[in-house]
C-alpha cells in the first residue's frame, strides 16, 4: 500500500533515526550521504517500487541499485522496516558475522540486488539489469542512485552512453547532488557541472528536483513512468547530512564519528519529528 505524502515524510525521519542509531557514538559511519538520500529512498520503497519482502527474488520486482554503496545504511533501514530481515539486525551493523556490511552485499543481505561500494560501477550493473529485463520483455523498472562525487568516475559516463544507445527507458537514475564528497566540496575537488546539460547531451531525459520535497519527488517518479525511448535521470538537489543539524553541509560527517552528546541530540531531534 502506498503511503501518503505526510506518511512518507514521517517515514523518512524514521529512516534517518535508524541511520543515527546504527552508527551510534564513538564509531565512524556514513551519516552524511545516507541522510541526504533518505527522502529519495523512502519514496522509492514506500511509494513507487513493486517488490515482495517474502520473496526477494520475485521475477517481476523492480530493482534498486545503490551505486554510492557507502550509503548502505539508508537502504538497510528501509529493508528492515519492510520486513526483509528482523529490525534487530540493524544493531549488528558491521559486526563480525553480521548480514549488514559497510557496503551492500547481495550474498549476505536479503533485498540487495548488487554488491556496490567501488564507486562508478553501480550504473553499469543497473544498465545490464535493465537490458536483461527488456530482453525478457519484463515491465520492471531499475532505479539507480548515484552520488555527485561519484560521477567523476569515467565508468559512469560509459554506462550513460550505453544506456542511451540501447534506449533503456526502464532505467531511472537519481543523482544525489549534495555538493560534498569525502574530502570537501565537489566543485573544488572535481567539478562535474553543469549536470543537466551533460546528461541531456548523453541522450537522457533530464529532470531536476528538490530532493527533500516529498511531493515533488513522488510526482517526478510518476512522470518518469510516462517517458519512453530514452533513460531518465532525476537530479536531486539535497543537503549532506539532512535532518541532523550539526552534520548538515559539512564533509566532517561524510564518514564521521559522533560524540555521545551529538548522538543524543540527533536522536532526540529525529524522534521529535517521527510520527509514524
Amino acid at each position: 500500500m502506498r503511503l501518503t505524502i505526510e506518511q512518507l515524510e514521517a517515514k523518512s525521519q524514521h529512516i534517518r533515526l535508524c541511520i543515527v542509531e546504527m552508527i551510534g557514538y564513538g564509531k565512524t559511519g556514513h551519516l552524511g550521504g545516507s541522510c541526504s538520500v533518505a527522502d529519495i529512498v523512502t519514496a522509492l520503497y514506500f511509494y513507487k517500487m513493486k517488490y515482495d519482502p517474502e520473496n526477494p527474488k520475485w521475477e517481476d520486482r523492480d530493482r534498486f541499485i545503490l551505486s554510492k554503496g557507502h550509503s548502505a545504511l539508508v537502504q538497510y533501514a528501509a529493508l528492515a522496516d519492510l520486513g526483509y530481515f528482523p529490525v534487530e539486525e540493524l544493531g549488528r551493523l558491521k559486526k563480525l558475522g553480521s548480514m549488514l556490511q559497510g557496503h551492500p552485499d547481495m550474498l549476505k543481505t536479503p533485498g540487495i540486488e548488487a554488491n556496490t561500494g567501488s564507486l562508478g560501477q553501480g550504473l553499469s550493473i543497473a544498465c545490464g539489469i535493465a537490458a536483461g529485463l527488456k530482453l525478457d520483455r519484463k515491465e520492471c523498472k531499475v532505479y539507480c542512485v548515484v552520488g555527485d562525487g561519484e560521477i567523476a568516475e569515467g565508468q559512469i559516463w560509459e554506462a550513460a552512453l550505453s544506456a542511451a544507445f540501447y534506449k533503456l527507458d526502464n532505467l531511472i537514475v537519481i543523482l544525489d547532488k549534495n555538493l560534498i564528497q569525502a574530502t570537501g566540496s565537489v566543485v573544488e575537488r572535481f567539478n562535474t557541472n553543469p549536470l543537466p546539460e551533460k546528461w541531456k547531451a548523453f541522450g537522457w531525459y533530464t529532470m531536476e528536483i528538490d530532493g527533500h520535497d516529498m511531493k515533488q519527488i513522488v510526482e517526478t517518479l510518476d512522470k518518469a513512468d510516462e517517458l519512453k525511448g530514452k533513460p531518465i535521470v532525476i537530479i536531486a538537489n539535497t543537503i549532506k547530512g539532512k535532518g541532523v543539524a550539526f552534520a548538515e553541509n559539512t564533509a566532517l560527517f561524510h564518514n564521521g564519528m559522533m560524540t555521545q552528546e551529538q548522538y543524543e541530540v540527533a536522536r532526540a531531534a529525529l524522534q521529535a519529528k517521527e510520527t509514524v
